[in-house]
């Protein structure tokens, strides 16, 4: 079942970010349509959070997205080369973001290795939101694109994790945000239960 609307709009950027474990994300570009289970996410909490680009209402044209009503894309360029793939949640002009780190692919697979170039395993393939971004065909342009649309959207399979299978952590490469980069704001779930999770969906 595809994920509404209200699924984004809710006020917790670390509730949402938890409950995205589990769940599939899919893309369909020229027709070619791969997606996997969503394994790692990270929560940004807009204007409070010295970790997100929308930190004391920064508003830019970058960052104009964040500031959208949940439920679509937002899209940036990392060092210039890798395309990062996040969720805006949250109501409008609320800047939460949920940046998507992994995910383990399970829909057209040859045309993930197409794009990256490499042959599919399960280490290694999928496991950063730079590779995320290639193997699902997501760039830049993708922002502001409609996630209950037919280009990028995302499912509930059923498949629910138990808190005791999430690993919570501090967020990577945000050091410059002091003390906010302690916070634990990084979900990601452990690899036995994916399998089961895997299994669980087909």
């Amino acid at each position: 079942m595809k994920l509404d609307r209200s699924f984004y709009t809710r006020d917790s950027v670390t509730q949402i970010a938890r409950e995205l474990l589990g769940k599939y994300i899919y893309t369909k570009f020229d027709g070619e349509i791969t997606g996997g289970m969503i394994t790692e996410t990270e929560a940004y909490e807009g204007i409070t959070d010295k970790a997100s680009h929308a930190y004391n209402n920064c508003k830019t044209k970058r960052t104009e997205i964040m500031f959208a009503e949940g439920g679509v894309a937002y899209v940036y360029l990392c060092y210039g080369i890798h395309h990062l793939f996040n969720i805006v949640t949250n109501t409008e002009n609320i800047p939460h973001a949920i940046l998507i780190r992994g995910i383990y692919p399970t829909e057209g697979i040859k045309m993930m290795e197409k794009r990256k170039g490499k042959t599919f395993s399960i280490k290694g393939f999928s496991d950063g939101p730079g590779k995320i971004s290639k193997v699902l065909g997501i760039q830049v342009q993708n922002t502001g694109e409609n996630l209950i649309g037919k280009k990028i959207w995302l499912e509930d399979r059923g498949f629910k994790i138990e808190k005791n299978k999430i690993i919570t952590g501090s967020r990577i490469g945000v050091d410059y945000a002091g003390e906010d980069a302690k916070l634990p704001y990084r979900f990601l779930v452990k690899s036995k239960t994916i399998q089961r999770g895997i299994k669980k969906a087909r």
